[in-house]
């Protein structure tokens, strides 16, 4: 299973949001690429960034925050937060990101995943990001009535071959993430699913780890790693001593 950091970008600064909410902001650093360097020394195979003013306005505004971090490292680097046509791919992916995570263009445009799968392949992912069942949009400040295992199923079948599902009510809570919901969503698919939101300690790695099978193929950690409760060394550490047991 993967482990993938994650830095939240505002104002061109790491951050991290309690549920997503912009009053609820604490600042980690000024110098985001120097966080993404000791996620990589760490031994990050994979970065997750999200550029939070992207989400809420509706285009990305961090991106000389977001070149600087595909400068600095040599991993692979997955971006989310306002991705909502093809010339916002095309900028992403010209700086530098490997993968580009569509949010609410994929729930208020279904139909539109299609056609970015078939432009970039692999290079999408699609996020779903639920609040009570329901996938939430525009940084999680507007809910929809789309059921997000729906929503995930609709996107398999238009070729989507990963996805990250956030669980908006544990995200940035250290309370722990929804298995249950993980489960019911990774075993519903046939592709793979990261899971996201809530991780506070490395027992929480090994229940996902256990949900392997059905489809758990990584895990996004954010305030765990930045609240310092385990190292990302030691969490890669735990995940491949686990697998080796």
């Amino acid at each position: 299973m993967l482990v993938i950091p994650a830095i939240d970008l505002h104002g061109g600064r790491c951050v991290r949001l309690l549920r997503g909410e912009r009053n609820k902001e604490t600042v980690y650093s000024n110098k985001p690429e120097e966080v993404a360097l000791e996620w990589q020394r760490q031994g990050a195979t994979r970065l997750h960034v999200v550029d939070l003013d992207g989400a809420f306005e509706g285009r990305p505004q961090n991106s000389s925050a977001i070149e600087a971090i595909t400068g600095a490292v040599s991993i692979p680097v997955q971006l989310g937060g306002g991705i909502r046509d093809f010339e916002t791919v095309e900028n992403a992916l010209k700086l530098g990101v490997s993968r580009v995570i569509l949010g609410t263009v994929a729930v208020e445009n279904t139909a539109m995943v299609k056609e970015f799968v078939k432009n970039y392949g692999d290079k999408i992912i699609v996020g779903i990001d639920a609040r009570q069942g329901l996938a939430a949009t525009r940084g999680w400040v507007k809910d929809s009535t789309k059921d997000a295992l729906e929503l995930a199923l609709q996107v398999q079948e238009y070729g989507v071959k990963e996805i990250i599902y956030t669980d908006i009510a544990r995200d940035g809570t250290l309370e722990g993430p929804n298995f249950a919901a993980l489960k019911e969503m990774a075993g519903a698919l046939d592709i793979a699913v990261i899971a996201s939101g809530g991780v506070s300690r490395l027992q929480d790695l090994h229940q996902l780890q256990e949900l392997e099978d059905f489809g758990i193929t990584g895990v996004i950690i954010g305030q765990a790693l930045y609240a310092k409760k385990f190292s990302l060394s030691d969490a890669i550490r735990e995940i491949n001593r686990k697998s080796k047991g």
